[in-house]
């Protein structure tokens, strides 16, 4: 399940801004900057500078489940199946 977004600063074209994404957002820009290799701040650079009249947050989003809906980033296990025996998830409380 997501976790509320969070707010962090990136350096576009030397100026720094912040954005809020949910945590698996990060995590799927992270990812996808190292299948790039690549900086955090030259990923997020080079989409912001394609996304057009697209919010960034938007534009980063739209980055990730592209990439993931390609092949390009590696599936991640659901939390349902990396949860230990007997644990609930929050869909259960």
């Amino acid at each position: 399940m997501s976790g509320p977004p969070q707010k962090h600063s990136l350096t576009l074209q030397g100026h720094r801004t912040s954005v809020s994404l949910e945590p698996e957002f990060w995590e799927g820009l992270r990812a996808l900057a190292r299948v790039r290799g690549m900086a955090l701040n030259r990923l997020a650079a080079e989409i912001d500078t394609a996304r057009g009249t697209r919010g960034l947050a938007s534009a980063l989003r739209v980055a990730v489940l592209g990439a993931a809906l390609t092949g390009e980033l590696p599936p991640r296990a659901p939390a349902s199946a990396t949860m230990r025996m007997g644990e609930r998830s929050d869909r259960d409380r």
